[in-house]
């Protein structure tokens, strides 16, 4: 009986497709979705599918020489609603659904393949451009403003005589004025960077040893508050990003959940404090973060640290043999997601009670 008075992760549809999912989205302010992927012949795929009466129907599709690998419609304002995508040759490209003979904006300054693609200001009034970032095999993450174009509006790039390591994850935050903005990387060998815009430096680096294939901040448009970072070995790192120490850096916590790769973190756009982990094992996780009673401390020298709080599985769920490698949630309609997995099928959730936290 307990059970039931819990969140409960229920699948609402399924459909099985012919082609490898890299990535899902819900289009804003509709009940329609993209998958965006790849077929058999190394061709690149972007389906719109709604959500009906009859389940997921398809709506339109088109395909491009190059296979697909992320997308974001988070630099898009609400009335275009470009999608934004990274695909394996390196190219960015964003896309008018409505007319998709031709790309209304792309680059090619990429290398190798984009592994991934955060927007921001899309929706935001006062918190500055509308900007893409991107992280590629080519070890570079890069900043773009529609536009300009042709070339980024900030790039990172290895240091001189290192090693490129692949960008896996990338993520917009701090953006709460037209000041101040932060990127977040995630890199293979375990490195998190947060990269400052505003002053073009490093602000904090860690190293935490296993590959970072998921970075989200809880909300990209408030001054930093909390990070979360998932990888390669069953590790969920959260991160309170609110009060920086010189020394320690940020107060973290670690979970360990899902028994293997950790594919994505995706925070409930309705409560920045309940965020979904997708595994490798076919499972989703639901989790709350709870704040200490009092979030900042000072140490011995009386310097401000911060103080973590604690994490609470509320629920999870198996869905799939295969890994769940994609997650996005519904803007307009709380608990509502969408999901792709390995087995190339599509997956319409819903999770229940959570407007009660």
């Amino acid at each position: 009986m307990e059970n039931l008075q819990k969140p409960q992760i229920i699948c609402h549809t399924e459909k099985s497709l012919n082609y490898t999912i890299n990535d899902v989205k819900w289009i804003p302010s509709s009940a329609k979705f993209v998958s965006i992927g790849g077929n058999p012949n190394g061709t690149g795929i972007i389906e719109i599918y709604s959500l009906g009466s009859d389940g997921i129907e398809k709506i339109s599709s088109f395909s491009k020489k190059d296979h697909f690998k992320c997308g974001t419609f988070d630099a898009s304002s609400l009335t275009s609603r470009y999608l934004a995508t990274g695909d394996y040759t390196g190219r960015l490209q964003v896309w008018d659904l409505e007319d998709t003979l031709l790309p209304v904006y792309k680059t090619t300054k990429h290398t190798n393949l984009i592994n991934c693609i955060d927007g921001v200001a899309g929706t935001s009034t006062g918190c500055g451009a509308p900007e893409i970032v991107t992280g590629s095999k080519d070890g570079s993450v890069m900043v773009w403003d529609v536009r300009q174009k042709d070339d980024p509006v900030a790039k990172f790039l290895p240091a001189e005589g290192t090693t490129a390591r692949d960008c896996w994850s990338v993520a917009f935050g701090n953006s709460y004025n037209s000041e101040e903005r932060i990127v977040a990387a995630g890199y293979d060998n375990g490195d998190i960077k947060m990269y400052d815009l505003k002053t073009m430096k490093v602000r904090w680096s860690k190293c935490i040893k296993n590959g970072v294939v998921s970075i989200q901040f809880d909300r990209k448009d408030i001054p930093m508050n909390k990070l979360v970072v998932t990888t390669l070995e069953s590790k969920i790192y959260l991160y309170d990003v609110r009060t920086q120490h010189p020394k320690k850096g940020f107060a973290q916590l670690t979970e360990k959940a899902h028994a293997s790769t950790v594919w994505q973190a995706k925070h409930l756009p309705q409560n920045r404090e309940i965020f979904m982990t997708t595994g490798g094992a076919g499972t989703l996780c639901l989790w709350k973060y709870n704040y200490p009673e009092k979030r900042v401390d000072k140490d011995a020298d009386g310097i401000p640290m911060g103080v973590i709080g604690e994490l609470t599985l509320m629920q999870n769920s198996t869905l799939s043999s295969q890994p769940i490698t994609s997650f996005d949630w519904c803007r307009d309609k709380i608990g509502l997601s969408v999901c792709s997995a390995f087995d190339q099928t599509l997956r319409v959730l819903i999770t229940t009670k959570l407007n009660l936290y």
